[in-house]
Formats: structure tokens, sequence, C-alpha cells
């Protein structure tokens, strides 16, 4: 037992119903309206006037005041009482006659056709099938007899419409529409008078225990069935409630939704129909009726007459709550929802879950608390607040009232248990990150992010940084302290530049990388300064920060200005002239940034890659001058340098043939490539055969020289390195093989006829023989290359021929047989002209024929006349 359903409240007591008559006792109740008739067993009917007050607390009391009594002279117990207020009379059962009787004076009415004798039991039709207010449909049952009748009862006559046979002999019945539900003296059945069809139930014996058959709701009856079990049946013969499970010696039930009453020889039980649980028992001894008339519960023992006042199903609702009985609470509030309206309801309804939430929050139970939470709709700053701190100072929220719950604060609830504030923590986290994207949040979003921020803060969460680099709302003067409090620099920085102060977020980054601040957030936060500071919009802010950047690591920070966006046209893009001006003092710098205008962007501009080649020449001199340089180096950086050299037509080659640092060293290599870019091919291949002494240097400078260029420009070069080789004074046997070997592998490139008029008759024709069956392999390859192209050439045109005929008309058929279109003489030969549409003629007839035209006549005049 959970919940105080209902209060036993005296009605009418023994003193005025029957004064000292010890004899007399209440056999039955009916009530209506404000209005209580009482039949006893000396055969009167009594009136009183209740009247209902409620105190200043809610307590409900009745003033009952006797109105009239009546004696019906039939010296029999008045059996059953109904009242038909329509029609302003009350239907008796008395000595086995059903009488009507005015409900005003209790007077019978006397005219004919009012009274139904040998009755055993009646039932009024509560929702009758007949569309006249002004009659009251009743099923009687009869002594004796295996029949129902249904009478249509009118103000001054009693009239039968419809007799339905039973199986056996019936010992209660209720009505609604057209379906009986029936008790008979072995079994429960439902049969519809209408159609006849009847449908079994359950077994029962009437002659143990007295039969219960209530109406519960449309075409729905309560049944006391075996095994003390209260069991709902429909007009279907099937059951959508559970059973509840009642008293053995139930001798009477009432129906108050959500509540199910039951009167057995000492006590009253209510059961809930939505869970079947016992919610109440009261003590009442002798009582022998119950019976609920709208919406009010009356019970009476034989001398007194009481009624059940149900609380108010929301204090029913908030004793459960405050009991801690969150599903029984909740199972009562969605079964009352069809008794009230709907916009309450939501409102009460979204505040019970809101209460249900926080009690099984204050038992841990998050997840169901969660759920309560979610479907209620809660203010998350109730929960919220209950964390201290975490609410912002300028929040305009206030707690509700009356509280949803009873606890202070998250210190109070833990009893200084820190698990269970941990616990409380992780749960509100998980809570807001929910919600604070909802649109339930809309106008307190910024209480609900910074509540959140401080959380992360706090336990040191890896949703901190998320939660600043996204859409957020957290106050920036309620946050930044928090931040500097549990040392979260980094984010402290995130939070300034959502807010636009990027300028003092690097000022924290900066002092977090000098060692001044204590953040180990990020071990690279250097790097991300410098990629910070490369995507940064406000120009100032980069110039500020720079200077530091490159002091730190110049390859680095350099990157500040090589990978900035490309900026909108309404931004102000940085000049590279003014970069490279404030680069002058940092050389690697310097070098790193113009590679990436020359070699990254191909910006074409003489300057940028004039300046890179002598930063180049510069770096190249500097490590060759340096002892102990490693050799790997050098090579690295020459490298470098030649690749620019070969790669660039827009740098000044002879400001850097001027440099007399690039005459003076060793950098035979580089001078060469500057003569090449010269076209002075022959100084080029002269310094690389004679003073390099590296024919295979030579012979790549001729590949890359020639690479753009046409076959014979090809041809040119590698003539004039093979005459290099061939026109020495002194002999030299390293120049006759490497002119060996340039004509074995580039057979292809040279002339024959030419390189074999300027070899020295010395040489052995074997010791060429590659070179030669190379140019003779490149001449065969050659001669029919062109044959082919020629037969392609050949087709084609047929194919255009044959496009052409076939555009210009089909065949055209001449025989002996057939005649000329204008002479109609037949053809001796095959010439012939055709006229348009493929007509063949002779030759001659067709000369005549334009002869004589006079188009032609007249333009051969005008002609002449010209």
């Amino acid at each position: 037992m959970s919940v105080k359903a209902f209060e036993l409240v005296p009605a009418v007591g023994r003193e005025l119903l029957m004064a000292d008559k010890a004899l007399i006792n209440i056999e039955c109740i009916e009530f209506c309206g404000k209005h209580l008739y009482v039949g006893t067993s000396d055969c009167f009917i009594y009136q009183f006037l209740l009247e209902e007050s409620a105190s200043a607390k809610g307590k409900v009391t009745y003033s009952p005041q006797k109105l009239l009594h009546k004696y019906l002279g039939l010296k029999k117990p008045v059996s059953e009482l109904r009242a038909t207020s329509a029609l302003e009379r009350l239907i008796v059962l008395c000595d086995c006659t059903i009488m009507v009787v005015d409900m005003a004076s209790l007077e019978p009415v006397t005219s004919s056709g009012t009274r139904i004798k040998g009755v055993l039991s009646f039932c009024v039709n509560e929702n009758p099938v007949s569309g006249d207010p002004f009659c009251v449909e009743i099923g009687v049952i009869l002594a004796k007899r295996r029949t129902v009748q249904i009478y249509m009862v009118y103000e001054d006559r009693v009239q039968m419409a419809k007799e339905v046979a039973t199986p056996e002999q019936p010992c209660a019945v209720s009505l609604d529409g057209y379906f009986l539900c029936l008790a008979l003296s072995t079994q429960y059945i439902i049969l519809n008078y209408n159609t006849g069809a009847s449908q079994d139930l359950f077994p029962y014996n009437s002659q143990e225990k007295k039969p219960i058959v209530k109406r519960v709701g449309r075409e729905e009856f309560l049944l006391a069935a075996p095994g003390g079990l209260g069991m709902f049946a429909t007009a279907e013969g099937i059951s959508q409630r559970a059973p509840v499970k009642w008293s053995e010696n139930v001798i009477g039930a009432a129906v108050c939704f959500p509540y199910v009453v039951a009167l057995d020889d000492g006590f009253v039980t209510v059961h809930s129909m939505l869970d079947q649980q016992l919610k109440q028992t009261l003590s009442f001894r002798d009582g022998h009726i119950l019976q609920d008339f709208e919406g009010k519960v009356v019970l009476a023992s034989t001398k007194a007459v009481y009624v059940l006042v149900p609380l108010p199903l929301e204090k029913q609702i908030q004793d459960l709550l405050a009991g801690h009985h969150v599903e029984e609470a909740l199972t009562l509030t969605e079964g009352a929802r069809r008794n009230i309206p709907k916009e309450k309801f939501q409102v009460m309804y979204r505040r019970i879950l809101q209460q249900a939430g926080f009690i099984l929050f204050g038992n841990l139970q998050f997840l169901e608390a969660k759920e309560h939470f979610r479907k209620g709709q809660l203010d998350a700053r109730e929960l919220i607040s209950l964390y201290p701190l975490l609410l912002p100072a300028t929040t305009s929220f206030t707690r509700c009232h009356p509280p949803l719950h009873e606890f202070a604060d998250l210190n109070q609830l833990a009893q200084g248990d820190q698990e269970k504030v941990q616990q409380c923590k992780r749960f509100l986290i998980s809570y807001l990150r929910e919600v604070r994207g909802t649109e339930g949040t809309n106008g307190w979003r910024e209480d609900v992010d910074t509540a959140l921020l401080k959380l992360y803060a706090e336990e040191n969460h890896e949703s901190l940084l998320d939660l600043l680099a996204s859409d957020n709302a957290c106050l920036l003067p309620e946050s930044a302290p928090w931040l500097e409090k549990h040392c979260k620099y980094f984010a402290l920085g995130l939070l300034y530049h959502y807010n636009g102060q990027d300028d003092a977020a690097l000022q924290t980054w900066v002092r977090v990388v000098d060692g001044e601040l204590q953040d180990f957030t990020r071990s690279d936060l250097y790097e991300y300064v410098v990629d910070f500071l490369s995507f940064c919009p406000s120009l100032p802010v980069v110039w500020k920060y720079a200077d530091w950047a490159l002091k730190k690591n110049q390859e680095v920070g350099v990157q500040i200005f090589t990978r900035r966006p490309k900026e909108d046209k309404q931004q102000k893009q940085m000049n590279p002239d003014d970069v490279i001006k404030y680069l002058h003092k940092y050389k690697q710098a310097t070098v790193l940034y113009l590679e990436h205008l020359v070699l990254d962007k191909r910006i074409q501009k003489e300057r940028f890659h004039t300046h890179l080649a002598v930063l180049y020449l510069e770096r190249v001199l500097s490590l060759i001058s340096t002892s102990h340089t490693p050799a790997k180096q050098v090579t690295h950086a020459r490298e470098q340098f030649q690749r620019l050299l070969k790669e660039s037509n827009l740098y000044q080659v002879h400001l850097l043939l001027g440099e007399k640092c690039v005459n003076d060293t060793d950098l035979l290599v580089e001078r060469a490539t500057l003569h090449g870019k010269l076209e002075e091919h022959d100084k080029a291949l002269y310094i690389l055969v004679h003073q390099l002494k590296s024919p295979s240097a030579a012979e790549e400078y001729c590949s890359w020289a020639s690479m753009s260029q046409d076959h014979t420009y090809r041809q040119r070069l590698f003539h004039l390195l093979l005459s290099l080789y061939l026109s020495t004074n002194v002999p030299h046997s390293g120049h006759t093989v490497a002119a060996v070997d340039l004509l074995n592998r580039h057979a292809e490139v040279f002339d024959a006829v030419s390189v074999l008029r300027s070899l020295p008759e010395a040489w052995s024709l074997q010791l060429l023989r590659p070179f030669f069956s190379g140019a003779l392999r490149g001449s065969m390859h050659a001669r029919r290359t062109a044959q082919v192209a020629l037969g392609l050439a050949r087709s084609e045109n047929l194919l255009l021929h044959h496009d052409r005929l076939k555009y210009l008309g089909g065949p055209v058929f001449v025989s002996e047989k057939k005649g000329c279109h204008l002479c109609h003489n037949t053809f001796s030969e095959p010439d012939c002209v055709c006229l348009p549409g493929g007509v063949p003629v002779h030759m001659h007839c067709a000369a005549q024929k334009a002869r004589d035209s006079p188009i032609k006549r007249h333009c051969m005049n005008r002609s002449n006349h010209t």
C-alpha cells in the first residue's frame, strides 16, 4: 500500500435515519445530485439532502438534512432503488415488484402499467440504444424464469421491448447498449439481445457466494471470479486488463477510475486498474452495500451511510513521489490523462516527470533520470543549480517553486562521498552534451555552455577543446578565470580566439611556449601557433608575432608566410616584397620563402628568381669554404642550385656569370648551364669536356639543352659535341672512347653521312658497328614510316572521293534498251549526262539543250555586253 486514495467520510448517521429503531436496517441506497435515497427493511424510502463542504485544508464533510420519508405499504424490505433524473422518477424493487415513485414526493405513480411483478433483480442501461431522452431502459430478471426482459420506463408507464431467453436462471445482470452481462447459476455469459449472439466467459458457483456484475465503461464489465479475482471482460468476451486480486469474501464492488474499490466482511480495499496493485485498505465493519454514483463511491452499513471521498489526483501523485514510488506515480498520472484537460495535463505531466527524474538522480539512477528529464523538458539550469558555482553570476535563473526536489546542492546529496560527486558530475556532462543542441535550450544556451566548459576544465575532460573549437555560447568573463584556475591555457587561447581576441590568444600561447605558464595540453604548441598565424586574417597580429616565431625556428616560422591561404579580394593581401624585406635578417627563412614563390607558386618575376639564385650560390660557396662540411650537404646544395638554373628562364644570367666567385671556383656545371642559357653551347661543352672532363655531363647537357627543341636543333648540339671530341690537336684516348660511346648511344640523333665524312680514316668500322646498325635501323624505320604515312594518306583520299560520290548520288544504269530522255534514241555508248533526278541523256543532246536554253542565251548576251 503506497497511496491514500480515499477518505471515509460519514454522510448519514443512525440517529438521523432510524433514531431508536434498532431492528430497522438499510437495504439499498441511491444518489442523484445532492439527494440521497435510502431504502430500509421496514418498507420505507428516506430522502436526504447532503451538502458538501471543504475546510481550508481541503477536508470534505457532509451535512445531511432529512427531507421526506414514505412507507410503501408492502411490509417487505425495499430491495433496490434507481433514480432517473430525466423522468424525475425512482424505480423501486420491493416484494419482487418494480414500481415507479415520484422523486419529489416519494408518492407511487398510480397509473396503470407502471408495475412489473415477479422480479428478482433489475439494472439500468447507462448506454441506452433508444434515442428518446425521456425514456429509461432497464433489464429485468424474473424469478424462476430463464429469461431477461428489456423494459422502457416512461414518466407514466412501463413498456416491455424485448424478452431474451437464457441457458440458465440468471442471478445478476448488467446492461450496456445491446449487451447483457449475466451471472447464471453456474457461469458468466455476455449476450447480445439484438443479434442473439452469446459468449461464455468462465464458470462460477452462485450458491457458494454472491456474484458481482458491474459495468466499468462502454462495453466493459467487472466480474467476481473464482479465486478471489476481479476479472474485466469486454463485450467481445476478452479481457483487456489484468485482473485484480481481492478478498475471497467480496460482497460488493465499485469503480472510481483509476481504482477498483471492493468491500468484504471487515475491510474496504482499493486496487489500481492501471497496475492491479493494492493501494489502500480501510477498516469497515458491518458493511454490506458498496456502489458508485456519478463519480461518488457510497458505502453503507446496516445503520449508517458513508462516502468514500477520493483525494485530489495531484495530491495522490505527490504523496507517491514523496514516498519515492516513481513508477506508480507515473502510471497513475498517465492513467488519469483522459480525465484532465489536455493543456493542464501536459503541464502537470511534465512537472511530475521532472520530479521523478530528480528522485532517480538522487538514487544515482542516471539513465532513467535522464530519460525523465528529457521527456519532461527540464530546464537544464534546474540541474546545473545543484552544482556550486557552475551557473554564471549574471544568470537570471531562479529555481522552480514549489521546488522539484529536496536537495540544497550536490554536497547535501553526496554527503561527502566524493565518488558520488564524480558520478553526478559525469552525468551532468553527459546530459548537457545532449541538450545543448536542442531547441529547448534557446534563451539559456550561454548558461549551459558555460557550465559545460567549467565541468570540462575541472574534470580535465577531453571534449573541452572540441567545445571551444565548435559553435558555442560560453561567457568569456565567467569562463576565462575558470580556465586560468585549472591551468587550461591552450583552451583559454581558443576561447579568446572564438570571441575575436586573437592577440590575447597568441599572447597566452606564447607565454606557454616560453615556459612562463605550464600547460601540457599540446606538446606541439609552437607549431600550432605558427599554423594559427598562417591563417590569421589580421596582418598587424601576424607581423607582431612573426619575429618571435622566426627566432624560435626559421624553418618552421617561415610557414607563417608560405602556408597562408589565398586571401579573398575583400581582405588585404600580404605583399611578397614586404615579406622578403622583413625576412632579410633571416637568411634561411628568406631562401625558404623564395622557394615557395618560385618553385611552388610559380610566380614569374625576375627579381624573385634572381634573388633565389644568388642566395643558392652564396650558400654553396659558404659550404665549400667551410672546412669539414659533409660532402653530402654540399652535393645537395649544388643540386638545388643546378635545378633552379636549368628550370628557370627568368633570372639574370649575365649577373651570375659576372660574379667573380662563379668564374674563380670549380662550379663548372653551373657555369656550363649559364652559358647554355645564353645559347653559348660551344663554351658550355668546352667547359664540360676539357675542364670538367665529364663526357656523361656533356651528354646530359645536350639532352637538357635540346629538350624542348626540334630534331634539327638536337642534332646540331650532338654534332657540336662530336666535333669537340674529334677536333682536339692533342691525341687523347679518352676523347676517342667518348666519341665512340656518344655515337653508339645516340645513333638515332646523328646524320650518318656527315658522321662518316668527319670520322678519321683509321677508325675501325667494327668499333662503330652499334652506331651503323642504329643509323641503318633509323633510316629504314624513317623510310617505312614515310611509306605507311603515304599509304594512309592515299587511303584517306580514296575514302574522301568515295564520300563525295556518295553525296553526289547513286549509280546510273545505261543499256541499249534504254532510250535518251531528250531524243528518245537508244544508247550506243556508255558516255552520258544525268539530268536532275538521275535521268540519263546523250552528251550531245545535253549540249544542245544547254545551247537552246533561254537562260543560257541571256547569260551569254550579258557577258558579251560586259
